[in-house]
């Protein structure tokens, strides 16, 4: 076999191997490994070229943007718990109740705040179907628009700041945090406001579809209601200056940041009287048990990664890409329909430690704002979680449809059909602002810090060059004074002495001048 043909064929194996079910991280090592050691035994490459290994990976575990991702994990896990979403889902459902469409509107908004706090989509899904599914399927929602609009409010999180697989997509990607928040503020806005004008679309042309509240259902109005959804949004809001402000100015690091936001978690659990050691205990084990996650796979794909590389597999991806027709734009669709459709199999991190190291230096060459296209991977990784029928967020929301129905809160069960089929309009919506941001990329570099281009052109050096010898003139004057002198010996000129400061020529004229008045 040359060498040429073991890229694609440890590709092709690692597509198998996924689909068989085996263990990702454990996956990748293996099969770095196993055709590591067959190209050392072709002459592929030297055995001194697997001496990196173990280099790249204490670089990983000694990589101290990792350890912003425990950070936020344990915030949103604490946050998940501590009953805050609840608050806030019941308040502003009551505020917007009135209307139309009003608790889709409530859901839609609070899973974007929810977004900015938790950065997981797990804690918006299983939070907003438990208060919310009960109080639409009462109030007579259409149980697709219902499943619908809570599933998809749910995976904003996975694009609002603070992320994890912003965080993540930075890491692979090389650049800052900091610039890949800055980057998905644009994106995230235009999502929930497609969400939003779907949902206005829907109260004005199916009415019937997203009925308001009655009138026994609003149990708060007036000031005790604006009070009750504002010690909801407050404290909400101060954690989110906490945790991003801190970090857009400067003032402290992702890793920082994160515990921040950690230590703000618990005082907002603290402040609702929730803060408990149970609390306290299961946020740790969900944090133990992602962080793990993260980094084996982390690990594994190093390993794949590094043997992918030595047999050339990196230019094998180079020459496919780059030579598709349409330049960027063409890369670009094409890496996001076959990034839609690896969604199907894999989740989003995964895809970031796979996948993405083998696009990014493709999407460098071709001139590509490495944020820009890290950006819009996660708007395109949104739909993994709507994917009908693998999406998370729908395997959340089944759970929890068949839990609240076991309890009584629901009057019949809910049909996986209604889920499913629910999910494919807010799955358009999604593609939608992934075809937005490909051709309109000022909505992710808009928010970024602008470098300042100078043009090599319009540059002038100027050099002041200080001749400490005296000016011709100066030099001219003096040797009139000596041939005056010379001719009349009894005429004695005194030389001046000139200060540092002073123009020598000048002085030198006073002295012809005194001269002539003898």
């Amino acid at each position: 076999m040359e060498m040429q043909h073991l890229a694609p064929i440890m590709f092709g194996s690692l597509v198998l191997a996924m689909l068989v079910g085996f263990p990702v991280a454990f996956t990748l090592g293996g099969l770095g490994l196993g055709f590591g050691y067959y190209a050392v035994s072709q002459g592929f490459f030297p055995e001194a070229f697997m001496s990196n290994l173990p280099l790249r990976l204490f670089g990983i575990v000694s990589n101290e943007l990792l350890l912003s991702i425990p950070f936020f994990t344990f915030m949103g896990a604490i946050l998940e718990r501590c009953g805050l979403a609840e608050d806030l889902l019941e308040g502003t459902g009551q505020l917007f109740g009135s209307k139309p469409g009003g608790l889709g509107f409530a859901v839609i908004i609070v899973g974007a705040i929810l977004g900015a706090i938790t950065g997981t989509v797990a804690a918006s899904v299983i939070a907003m179907g438990v208060i919310s599914l009960p109080v639409m399927m009462r109030n007579g929602y259409n149980m697709r628009y219902a499943t619908g609009v809570i599933a998809a409010s749910g995976t904003i999180t996975q694009l609002i700041p603070p992320s994890l697989v912003l965080v993540v997509l930075a890491d692979q990607l090389g650049r800052s945090v900091g610039d890949m928040y800055r980057g998905a503020i644009g994106p995230s806005i235009m999502q929930t406001g497609i969400f939003l004008l779907y949902t206005l679309g829907v109260a004005l042309l199916k009415p019937q579809w997203v009925p308001p509240l009655p009138e026994e259902a609003r149990t708060a109005r007036g000031w005790p209601l604006v009070k009750r959804v504002l010690w909801g949004m407050l404290p909400s809001v101060v954690l989110i200056f906490l945790v991003l402000g801190t970090l857009f100015m400067g003032l402290a690091t992702p890793t920082e940041a994160g515990a921040l936001g950690a230590i703000g978690a618990m005082v907002l659990a603290a402040l609702n009287k929730r803060l408990t050691p149970s609390l306290i205990w299961q946020a740790m084990d969900s944090t133990m048990r992602v962080t793990a996650m993260v980094i084996f796979i982390l690990l594994g794909s190093s390993v794949f990664s590094l043997v992918f590389q030595g047999v050339d597999g990196s230019k094998w991806i180079e020459d496919m890409l780059t030579s598709l027709p349409g330049g960027p734009v063409g890369f670009l669709i094409v890496v996001n329909i076959f990034v839609f459709f690896l969604a199907f199999f894999l989740d989003f991190f995964e895809i970031a430690f796979i996948i993405v190291p083998l696009l990014a230096p493709v999407a460098d060459k071709l001139g590509i704002d490495l944020v820009w296209f890290g950006v819009l991977l996660c708007v395109n990784m949104q739909t993994s979680f709507m994917h009908p029928p693998f999406g998370f967020a729908l395997f959340y929301l089944r759970g929890i449809a068949d839990q609240i129905f076991k309890n009584g809160s629901i009057p019949r069960p809910i049909l996986s059909n209604d889920i499913y089929l629910g999910a494919i309009p807010w799955v358009l919506m999604q593609l939608a602002l992934v075809a937005v941001v490909i051709f309109w990329p000022e909505s992710v570099t808009y928010w970024l810090d602008k470098e300042q281009k100078v043009n090599v052109d319009d540059v002038k050096i100027e050099m002041k060059i200080e001749d400490t010898a005296a000016p011709d003139d100066a030099v001219s004057a003096a040797s009139a004074v000596d041939g005056a002198a010379a001719s009349d010996p009894a005429q004695d000129v005194p030389m001046p002495e000139v200060p540092a400061d002073e123009d020598p020529t000048k002085a030198v004229k006073d002295a012809l001048g005194a001269a002539s008045t003898h």
